[in-house]
């Protein structure tokens, strides 16, 4: 075990998947922000476990030549992104390498390359931003969160958002500041302004303001509304109310204070409506050259019924129709439902139907109701697809599959989980949506190569079905695995049924209770109870 505070000299050799550099010390895997690949690094350990431990670099002994200075002045404390100290060769290396280790290691797969769709710069590119408010000596200011924490680092400019966000950011805490709006404040649950939610077209230039209150009114809206209109493409401002204590940001009530409640923008060649709650690429670009090889991984005709599941506002299920005979869309989020359909009757599109649901259920519903698609599109979230999901897509037995994920290990538990019911991996690649910041997205495909064709068409109206919302968590297996790639961690059924309790989460009536007053059970260790604590904010528990 490695003594905390000592210094080591170590060679970084690796990346976790939150983009931290991995050295060996005597055995034990040392977790080191800000470091790159190939370097020999002087090391501080500030936290000791048993196998794993957590240090900070004292001095570079042996630079990398991907190291470059960092053109973001707060990089170092912002929780943001994750990359500017590195450049972008090296970037796009590990992101496509930890969709390949994924993929072989949690798949079965033996793939030896992984192709990257790489951006053509990494500035400006995000079209949404969600920026946490705080106040500091009597001066209320706003910025993003500092990583592990809910500390807000104030920042002048983000270089990965458009200067228009940056810019309503300002005019928003000009307000705060000058007619005294209070700051929310999570310890006390008191004050009104808990965030400032941006999101701009990429094509139209329009601009949806949110503010996120913990309450239904804000002071001197008119005010603002004139402050706002001097920035371009300024065109609504909504109110989100959230009253709950917790991590989420928008709440479940939206007011538009000015303007229609959404804006448009164009993605593929279509029109779409875009309100708060509207799921929507960040990265346009990019996100229309991912779709580009969905669509043409798909292999779509006119004979074709395609079922997209996690739909969002019917980007890429609008997408496809043109090209399909039927697309249906399912999406758990009413307004997003609302958009997609709004969305298909403001581009003529007939041929498309959307209903709210849980991915995994509707899917099973529409089974029973004997729908056969013939190719199907996912999307999920990054803690991927459920069982029913899964069973549903098995049942329909498409002639291919379509996965874009935004997270290599669960897609890799998910192709492995489909190769058991007899699809096969065709291919796969990664795509950069994110320069700078850890995350990467994957599309791949898959088939059970050749599949009956014999399939009865079914005439159906979504609007027959009695489709209900459902919420589901994740699974003991899929914290475990979210525990032990994040952190290197093993924890047990044991250790995950006590934090379930301490969170107040439902667990069976006497699931790993001991037997007797008398029995001593093992209680989980503080950093597994972290890390515990770190897969049920992933996947949305708590």
């Amino acid at each position: 075990m490695l003594e905390k505070n000592r210094e080591y000299e170590a060679l970084v050799t690796d990346y976790t998947a939150e983009g931290q550099g991995i050295a060996h010390i005597e055995g034990c895997a040392v977790f080191l922000p800000n470091a790159v690949a190939g370097e020999r690094v002087l090391v501080r350990i500030e936290k000791a476990g048993k196998t794993w431990a957590a240090g900070k670099i004292v001095r570079i002994l042996e630079k990398s030549p991907h190291r470059v200075n960092r053109e973001c002045p707060v990089a170092k404390l912002c929780g943001g992104c994750d990359f500017w100290h590195m450049d972008y060769a090296e970037e796009t290396r590990l992101k496509a390498e930890r969709v390949r280790t994924c993929l072989n290691r949690l798949a079965g797969e033996q793939l030896e390359a992984m192709p990257i769709l790489a951006v053509p710069d990494c500035h400006g590119y995000r079209n949404k931003a969600q920026y946490p408010v705080a106040r500091d000596k009597g001066r209320a200011y706003a910025g993003f969160f500092r990583a592990g924490t809910h500390t807000v680092v104030e920042n002048k400019r983000c270089l990965i958002l458009p200067e228009e966000t940056d810019a309503v950011k300002d005019t928003v805490m000009d307000y705060v500041n000058q007619n005294q709006v209070s700051v929310y404040d999570e310890t006390t649950h008191k004050g009104l302004l808990r965030h400032i939610y941006v999101r701009r077209g990429a094509v139209s230039g329009q601009i949806l303001v949110c503010l996120v209150c913990n309450g239904e009114k804000l002071p001197r809206v008119d005010a603002l509304v004139e402050r706002l209109k001097k920035i371009p493409g300024f065109t609504t401002l909504v109110l989100s109310v959230n009253t709950k204590k917790g991590n989420a940001v928008l709440g479940d009530k939206f007011i538009t204070l000015y303007g229609p409640g959404y804006i448009e923008d164009t993605l593929c060649g279509l029109s779409f409506r875009l309100s708060p709650r509207s799921f929507y690429q960040v990265n346009h670009t990019q996100a229309e050259r991912l779709y580009k090889a969905a669509i043409d991984l798909a292999g779509i005709t006119k004979d074709d019924t395609v079922l997209d599941l996690y739909c969002g506002v019917g980007t890429i299920t609008l997408a496809m129709a043109s090209a399909a005979g039927k697309v249906i869309g399912v999406e758990v989020i009413p307004q997003a439902v609302e958009d997609a359909r709004e969305n298909a009757r403001r581009n003529g599109i007939r041929n498309a139907e959307f209903f709210c649901g849980d991915a995994g259920q509707a899917a099973l519903k529409l089974e029973e109701n004997g729908v056969r698609p013939d190719v199907i599109t996912v999307d999920p979230p990054r803690k991927g697809l459920n069982a029913d999901a899964i069973e549903a897509i098995t049942r329909m037995n498409p002639r291919r599959l379509v996965y874009i994920s935004c997270d290599p290990a669960t897609l890799a538990r998910d192709v492995a989980l489909l190769k058991e019911k007899g699809f096969a991996l065709q291919s796969a690649q990664a795509a950069d949506l994110f320069p700078r910041c850890a995350h990467v997205e994957t599309v791949v495909l898959l088939s059970k190569g050749e599949v009956d064709s014999k399939k009865i068409r079914v005439e159906f109206s979504l609007e027959d079905m009695d489709m209900s919302e459902f919420q589901d968590g994740a699974t003991y297996p899929q914290i475990k695995e979210y525990v032990l790639e994040h952190t290197g961690l093993k924890v047990s059924n044991l250790y995950i049924s006590q934090i379930k309790r301490k969170c107040g989460i439902e667990v069976g009536k006497n699931y790993n209770l001991p037997k007797s007053e008398d029995s001593r059970q093992p209680q989980c260790p503080p950093e597994k109870e972290k890390a515990i604590r770190e897969a049920f904010k992933y996947f949305g528990m708590i």
